[in-house]
């Protein structure tokens, strides 16, 4: 029964990765659809090519940081209960492996293709797994310090701080030291328009991503013993709540709509355990319209080119989706309880001043010491022909600016 047990465990959660793993061909065509078409090529390869950066780092850091693990023992010793802690750390990995997925696309179309690999090897071997394994590991006390302040634990069932917020406020940094694409905005005030290059990648991106979600919140649990539908019915809610604000807030446009149920299922994450279904739609609603909101701001008001949204879409809902956890969650309002509002304030509060410092740190440096920028040439040319030498359409002509 033990190995019955330990072998469904093992199955449950390689599930769970794969479907996570698949979360990330998401990422690259929600990107390839965003982008203008000279860097598409250039959205495809930095997914995958990040991606293993990520495992590598993650493999021989990151997880020794975040959880004192390594893999210096022998096959035979990993292979314990059916491998279920290399299985574990596949599944940990796809998690890791989205904070570069999601600064992609904030920093796309002007970024330097190997300074930002080298960027994505610092944050996942460094930067995510010190907050990571303050949270999901109790490590340096913080946990600890929260439940003794404030009556509970920081409580972040899939990621919405961890994973989300983590990897928006990195991105932040990120596009705030690149700066915005030449001729976005002009010097008399003028914005110019750059269209997604097509809507039907960007849709086919936010269905693979929201598809996927499912193993990234269910699977959460890491063993069939602990799944709850509750997750699975509060996740459902969440994606709902996100499509209709962003529908109605965002006026019929299509790369809102497609936004919208990211945008809840992002902000679900946290207390997608704890809620009642209801303070899970309501969780999604306020998301999928701060997404709309906060997305015209910062392009429009204080002109921060986050080509994708991603700081909005991630940074802010994760960051709500903290906060939430303490709202919903409470027995007050349906929830299963456990929680405490000021836990969620201060634990999210904490994870935002990590990954802000860590992106201004890990950028700052790379930047000063050998860029990170695209020159002007490279950049009306394309990350495609400038970096890849070939562009996503046969005859595509360079000159376009589309």
């Amino acid at each position: 029964m033990e190995n019955l047990q330990a072998g469904s465990d093992v199955l449950f959660i390689l599930l769970g990765a794969i479907m996570v793993l698949a979360m990330h061909s998401g990422f690259a065509f929600l990107e390839v659809g965003t982008v203008r078409r000279k860097n598409q090529v250039n959205a495809l390869v930095k997914i995958i090519t990040d991606f293993a950066i990520s495992t590598i780092a993650y493999f021989f850091i990151g997880y020794l940081v975040a959880y004192g693990v390594g893999f210096t023992d022998g096959a035979r010793v990993l292979s314990e209960k059916n491998g279920y802690e290399l299985v574990k750390f596949f599944f940990l990995l796809t998690f890791a492996a989205a904070i570069p997925a999601i600064i992609s696309g904030g920093i796309a179309e002007r970024a330097r293709f190997y300074p930002q690999l080298m960027a994505s090897f610092f944050i996942v071997g460094l930067v995510y797994p010190l907050f990571e394994g303050m949270v999901w590991n109790g490590n340096y006390g913080l946990q600890a310090w929260i439940n003794q302040s404030f009556g509970a634990d920081f409580h972040d069932f899939a990621g919405s701080v961890v994973v989300h917020a983590v990897g928006g406020w990195i991105a932040l940094a990120a596009v705030l030291l690149l700066g915005a694409r030449r001729g976005r905005y002009t010097k008399d005030g003028r914005i110019a328009a750059h269209p997604p290059s097509s809507i039907p990648f960007l849709a086919l991106g936010a269905w693979i991503l929201t598809v996927g979600w499912f193993g990234f919140n269910v699977m959460s649990a890491q063993t069939i013993e602990a799944v709850s539908g509750l997750v699975a019915m509060n996740s459902l809610m969440a994606m709902v709540g996100g499509i209709l604000a962003a529908l109605v807030a965002g006026r019929n446009d299509p790369g809102f709509v497609h936004n919208g149920p990211l945008a809840g299922l992002v902000a679900v994450c946290a207390g997608s355990d704890v809620m009642h279904p209801l303070g899970a739609l309501a969780t999604g609603l306020v998301a999928g319209g701060m997404f709309v909101w906060a997305f015209t701001l910062t392009q429009n008001r204080w002109k921060i080119d986050d080509v994708l949204g991603v700081w909005p879409l991630h940074g802010l809902c994760g960051a709500w989706g903290g906060i939430a956890a303490g709202i919903f969650g409470l027995e007050a309002l349906g929830g299963m309880g456990g929680v405490s509002f000021m836990s969620q304030l201060v634990g999210t509060a904490i994870g935002v001043v990590i990954a802000l410092t860590g992106g201004f740190v890990v950028y700052g440096v790379i930047k000063v010491v050998i860029g990170i920028r695209l020159s002007e040439e490279e950049e009306f040319q394309g990350a495609d022909l400038s970096i890849h030498k070939i562009s996503a359409e046969p005859g595509y002509d360079a000159s376009s600016s589309l």
